[in-house]
């Protein structure tokens, strides 16, 4: 059985609070797209056997998302032996959901296969244990996050038509780092106002609350936003902590991205 896990984009990211835990609350909209993995199962013989190609996974196979979502179904599911292929598609340390998206179609694959008729609020509830944003993905439709990312309300929203441009430099940002630079405060206007504006006004309302000292770090960060608003986007921005920045355009403008950022990982296409 074949799927095929997709990335996300923020659209906008307001660190509101710190909590006692010492986790943030956050506002941003999770925004589904199609930069894709590959992850298909099947039924095999007496163990597990993971397989992974395309963009080297750094981890252990043992401690890939996708194996750890299904050690999660077998504490309460019987699950036969299952060969596993990952083909990675989605860059890393980009904030766009990559493993979390992984770990989440696991979920949906192994519960379709096996016919385990897990309801997808119980899906969700298990993603929840891998990761924030991973629940996400049970569903994967535009939703307004808040709490630590992890409360979802659903939102309408469609970018359908749109020309999305995306660039990852070869930088990881540290999320703790980042999360380190910030003061929290409370949005002057609501992501769920600022959404329902016209996407070519989105530019002066919406933001990305690291974006200020991630580009002071990382200057080649905010070179790639500043190289799409001279190219015409009508929203560029830095997607989660980085760090990949996307764009949207009314249609395909026509840049060579790999060619001005040479040692960067692009995408650009039409969205769904």
């Amino acid at each position: 059985m074949l799927s095929f896990p997709n990335a996300k984009i923020n659209l906008g990211l307001n660190v509101v609070s710190k909590r006692p835990d010492g986790y943030h609350d956050i506002e941003t909209i999770f925004y589904p797209i199609p930069v894709k993995d590959a992850l298909e199962i099947v039924f095999c013989g007496e163990k597990d056997v993971f397989h992974s190609e395309g963009i080297p996974v750094e981890a252990a196979p043992a401690d890939n998302l996708v194996m750890r979502a299904l050690r999660l179904l077998r504490e309460q599911y019987e699950i036969p032996p299952l060969e596993i292929y990952l083909m990675k598609g989605i860059p890393f340390g980009a904030g766009l959901g990559g493993g979390s998206s992984d770990a989440a179609f696991m979920l949906k694959l192994v519960n379709t296969l096996c016919a385990l008729h897990i309801p997808d609020e119980r899906l969700e509830e298990l993603a929840a244990s891998i990761g924030a944003d991973c629940p996400f993905f049970i569903r994967n439709t535009p939703v307004f996050a808040g709490g630590i990312g992890n409360i979802f309300s659903p939102v309408s929203l469609s970018l359908k038509g749109y020309h999305l441009c995306l660039v990852k430099p070869n930088i990881m940002v540290s999320t703790p780092e980042a999360y380190a630079q910030v003061t929290p405060q409370a949005p002057s206007i609501s992501l769920k106002e600022i959404i329902r504006m016209p996407v070519s006004q989105w530019r002066e309302w919406m933001v990305n609350d690291f974006e200020a000292s991630v580009f002071s770090r990382y200057p080649l960060i905010g070179e790639i936003k500043d190289y799409f608003y001279q190219c015409g986007a009508l929203y560029a921005s830095m997607s989660g902590s980085g760090s990949s920045v996307f764009a949207l355009f009314t249609e395909d403008p026509g840049l060579c991205l790999q060619e001005q950022f040479p040692d960067c990982f692009v995408w650009q296409g039409n969205l769904p």
